[in-house]
Order: C-alpha cells, then structure tokens, then sequence
C-alpha cells in the first residue's frame, strides 16, 4: 500500500511487538519510526514530529507515562497507550498525563489499527473547525466552552482539558441535560464503533474529566449512559 504522509511513532520495548506493530501499521499506509525506552522515544519525538504516538506505559530509562508528559509539554500530540494492567486508577492516570485512548495488552492488530484511525480522524476534524473558526460559545449553567478555541471556564476559572475531554464535554454540552449513551459518545467522540467492551473507554474518560469539572456535573444513567447537568 501507498504510504501517506501520516507518521507514527511506535514505543514498545519488546522487540516483536514493536516490529509487529509498526508492520501493521506501515501495511495500512502509514510512516513508522520506532523506540524502544523512554530517553529514546522523547528524542524520536523531536527529531521526526510525528502525527501520533502509539506508546507503552512499561518502558526502561523512565515510563510512558512520563514520556507523554515531556511530549505534550512540547506540543500536543495524540497519543494511544498501551498497558499490560487494566487497573483503573493506572488507566485514569495515563489520560491524565495526556493520553487520548488506551488498549490493554494483549490487543489485537485489527482493534489497534481502528483506534489509530479514529484518532487521525479527530485530529482532521479538528483541524477543519479550526480552519472555519466561528462557533459562539456555550454555556451550562457555570460551564463556558468556547468551540473555536478549544477553551473551557468554570465559573471565571480555566480548566486544562485534553483533546479528547474537550471533545467529550463539547459533545455532551450540545445536548445539556438529556441521556447520550455510550455507543453515540464512542461514534460522536471517537469516531469508532468498537462493540460493547470499548465503551469502557469512554467511562474512563468520564471519570478523568468528572476529576476537573466536578462529579455532581455529568450525570450517569446506568445502562445507559450520560447526562451534562447544569
């Protein structure tokens, strides 16, 4: 297949994986480059700018999670993890650091190809809304986004929000008060249809962003799915 101009890189420590992966990916079209520890995977991000990162939490020289650290201090970048643990606090803490998606190991090639691509997808659409800037704000009770902007206020106060909460809140706040369920936050958001087990994705992106705009602010309906509350 054509490659594009679409770069990844890939930061897995165990070499198979890693060859594994960056095959795949570069059969789907994409550019790869490779690491394989964290000073390693920081130089790579520098030196080749990737479009996406697909990035291991366990790694020698330090971990994923300070790797996504250094990066979105640098510039924002999406960035699925991978981890061996589905522990939920260690989940909440990579999309605290700035990670947009997460798989657990052991994955399957053909899930991690369709969260690579929605995530390409997101940042594309953001691109266009940024290109046509314009939106007027929105406003929940004392919640302001603004759209163009990319920007969030509680009452008179920023809140840093990662793309994919942003994207989360802004969807939620188009339709205040009334139940989205998961499957259409995961289509709306993510742009994927990945079955009932993936809507634990978007649960865990709740969570993350219920830590910065209050709990009491998105409501859940169990079965269902999510509410924002003014």
């Amino acid at each position: 297949m054509e490659q594009t101009g679409t770069r990844i890189l890939v930061v897995e420590d165990e070499p198979l994986i890693n060859q594994a992966v960056g095959d795949r990916l570069r059969a789907e079209g994409h550019q790869v480059v490779s690491a394989y520890d964290g000073p390693g995977a920081v130089a790579a991000y520098e030196e080749h700018r990737p479009d996406l990162v697909v990035l291991d939490v366990m790694l020698p020289g330090f971990d994923g999670l300070e790797v996504c650290r250094r990066i979105q201090a640098q510039a924002p970048v999406p960035v699925l993890m991978l981890t061996a643990r589905d522990d939920e606090a260690d989940v909440l803490v990579g999309l605290g650091v700035g990670a947009d998606d997460y798989l657990t190991k052991p994955f399957r090639m053909r899930e991690l190809v369709a969260r690579v691509s929605a995530l390409l997808r997101r940042v594309e659409r953001a691109a266009q809304l940024a290109r046509h800037p314009g939106a007027a704000p929105v406003d929940v009770g004392t919640l302001r986004l603004d759209p163009g902007a990319r920007r969030t206020w509680l009452a008179d106060e920023e809140v840093h929000l990662t793309p994919t909460e942003f994207d989360l809140l802004r969807t939620l706040a188009g339709a205040p008060g009334q139940v989205l369920t998961r499957e259409r936050l995961l289509a709306e958001v993510w742009g994927w249809d990945g079955g009932a087990g993936a809507t634990r994705t978007v649960d865990s992106h709740v969570k993350a962003l219920r830590a910065k705009i209050g709990s009491e602010r998105v409501r859940t309906v169990h079965g269902v799915g999510y509410a924002l509350e003014s």
